[in-house]
């Protein structure tokens, strides 16, 4: 926000004679109250005299600057007034005062603490402060300031005063909710300050919705930025302008984006689907939507899936320790263990429902959730029409299609429903549209489940055919590594991911020792493979300082621990500075420890963890060799290619 923003000639009035400090507060206060910056004078004006209280606001060198928060301030504003011949506003200098500003700020906000910042920085410059006072018109006067501005901080974008400081708003969401959704926030935050135009960003992470943007803000900003890979709430927004893009662009091109809403390039919302624009990557054709609306589901199901997989991996754990034979009972043969493991089988059972009731919720809201829902548990019973209560489990591959046909067709039955009279309005969503859908996905999923229960156990087949030939299952392990690092959180490494944790319910869902052998050595290697690229760029900033920036040598070390934790996107920032080298070094260095991974037959039961999960790997000593030895050849691998850092 500019300062000329909050200035009016309403506000400044020019070589005035005041007689002391109060006649000058007085002379400020109502120069707000001309200006329409005050609700309550009275009140504003015991906002400012409590201040002065604490101490004087004039910081010597003729110069004083009084300020107040309150209710009774209608928008952040200024008044300003000069005083050739001076007047006493108690200084510590001891110096009568010459040029005075008034802030009044709302409560909701910094807006005075920002503009008093910018403020001091140029009355710093005695030039400046000479040349207000001597100003012979107002128009003048905020010339000089805006001059002064632009020289300072930059041409800045001009912004009409609002009651909310926000200009624009954004909403980013990634499927994991971890790295991407707050480093995109960051990006956006920090180019609408270097722009000049507050930006306020609300993450949809993995603990929540935080930074949630309010009706008012909503309300009052001049578009809104929604960088997601998942579904985000939209409705809210409704006649806004508005831009939504891939969650990366808000990391790797914030400006651009904050630009296209200043300069008004931005359509407005107005139907259930979020506005593509076209030079941020294009129309969102169809790969786009089904990559959101399945990456909806994943983010929703991996709670499921961590928490319920690391109970079990504690379970097997438990029974290793207490010597129990790895027979059939294996993870349930000692009490504690049993516990452990019937726990965790709970929330895995919950786990492929989910992912079709949130893939169906994604493409028809709240009514695609019960078809989605009701869905994927017929897929995890396998029910048929000969058999409703279960006969032929069609798993993951089942909830997918569950979700995503059910989701679809939901829509096509409230589409059809916009027919019917209005009077059943308020019926369709809690009676109509659950019926219909109810009805549709139970016998759709009757006579679907053979075909997919099919596919299911040819895949069962192929993963024990995998695991009966060392050569494969290396081979599968190395491309699955090597995916999680080529693109870092992106729908590479989120292919690669899925598959690791379909792997684990297919061990779950079975009880063939050869099949969840390889289920468990292929999760093994897709941690691994995301696991090396923050350790060898962590690696590689400790022993190659000068191929990095200090900023980057300082964030390297942070790299330690979201390596050792599995948390792959603490190499983004670098793969972005520098993808064609970066990025081939990580992938070959993942390919390589998921490679040796298989090699060595090494299993994960726990589908996430890092190092704190290490206790229940198969052969975990060549698994940390294995990691260590991907790291490595990743760091020598940036050595070599980057270039030196001036």
């Amino acid at each position: 926000m500019r300062i000329t923003d909050l200035l009016s000639k309403q506000s400044i009035d020019l070589c005035v004679s005041l007689g002391s400090k109060s006649e000058a507060i007085d002379k400020l206060i109502s120069l707000h109250k001309q200006a329409g910056n005050l609700s309550d004078v009275e009140k504003y004006k015991a906002g400012i005299l409590a201040r002065e209280e604490q101490c004087s606001t004039a910081i010597g060198q003729g110069i004083a600057i009084p300020h107040a928060k309150s209710d009774a301030v209608k928008k952040p504003a200024l008044a300003a007034v000069t005083v050739p011949k001076g007047v006493d506003y108690k200084a510590m200098d001891g110096q009568p005062s010459d040029l005075i500003f008034m802030i009044a700020a709302p409560n909701d906000g910094d807006v005075h603490l920002e503009v008093l910042s910018r403020l001091m920085q140029m009355l710093m410059d005695e030039q400046f402060k000479a040349d207000l006072v001597n100003a012979k018109t107002k128009e003048d006067f905020m010339g000089i300031i805006d001059k002064k501005e632009i020289e300072k901080f930059g041409e800045v974008i001009k912004a009409s005063p609002k009651e909310n400081a926000y200009r624009i708003l954004a909403v980013t969401a990634c499927p994991t909710g971890i790295a991407h959704t707050y480093m995109a926030a960051e990006a956006l935050e920090k180019a609408g300050e270097k722009l000049g135009y507050p930006l306020k960003a609300e993450t949809n992470g993995s603990g929540g919705a935080k930074n949630v943007l309010t009706k008012e803000e909503i309300a009052n900003c001049d578009g809104i930025i929604i960088a997601a890979d998942k579904t985000v709430d939209m409705a809210r927004f409704n006649g806004k302008p508005l831009i939504s893009v891939p969650v990366s662009q808000g990391i790797h091109k914030p400006e651009e984006l904050i630009k296209k809403i200043i300069d008004g390039n931005v359509p407005v919302y107005h139907s259930d689907k979020a506005v593509q624009d076209d030079d941020m990557g294009g129309k969102e054709g169809i790969g786009r939507q089904l990559y959101k609306h399945l990456m909806n589901g994943v983010s929703h199901m991996l709670p499921f899936v961590v928490a319920g997989g690391i109970l079990i991996a504690i379970a097997f754990l438990i029974d290793t320790v207490m010597g129990a034979p790895q027979d059939a009972n294996f993870g349930t043969a000692t009490p504690v263990a049993a516990w452990f493991k019937n726990i965790g089988d709970f929330a895995f059972k919950f786990m492929i429902p989910i992912l079709a009731a949130y893939i169906g919720m994604s493409i028809a809201d709240r009514p695609g959730l019960l078809i989605g829902f009701v869905g994927g548990y017929l897929a995890t019973l396998g029910s048929t029409f000969a058999a409703p209560g279960g006969d032929i489990p069609s798993g993951f591959l089942g909830a997918l299609v569950a979700g995503f046909v059910g989701g679809y067709v939901m829509l096509g039955i409230e589409r059809l429903c916009d027919k019917l009279p209005h009077a059943l309005e308020g019926i369709k969503p809690v009676l109509i549209y659950p019926i219909l859908g109810l009805l549709f996905i139970g016998v759709f999923m009757c006579a679907i489940n053979p075909i997919m229960g099919w596919l299911n156990n040819l895949l069962y087949s192929g993963l024990r055919a995998l695991g009966s030939n060392p050569s494969t299952i290396v081979l599968l392990c190395a491309v699955l590594a090597g995916m999680m690092a080529i693109d870092m959180g992106g729908p590479f490494n989120k292919a690669a991911y899925v598959f690791g944790t379909a792997a684990l319910t297919q061990a779950a869902a079975t009880t063939d020792t050869a099949a969840q052998t390889t289920c468990y050595m292929v999760m093994a290697a897709v941690m691994i493979g995301g696991m090396v690229p923050p350790i060898a760029i962590a690696l590689a900033t400790t022993f190659f300082k000068k191929k990095f920036t200090a900023e980057e040598r300082k964030s390297g070390l942070v790299n330690y621990i979201m390596g050792l934790s599995f948390v792959t996107e603490g190499a983004i920032p670098y793969a972005a500075a520098d993808p064609a080298r970066v990025i081939p070094s990580c992938v070959i260095g993942s390919a390589i420890a998921g490679a040796l991974s298989g090699l060595f037959g090494c299993t994960l039961m726990a589908p996430h963890g890092g190092i704190f999960v290490f206790a229940v790997v198969g052969n975990w000593p060549m698994y940390i060799v294995s990691l260590v030895v991907g790291s490595v050849i990743g760091m020598a691998l940036l050595a070599l290619l980057k270039k030196n850092k001036e």
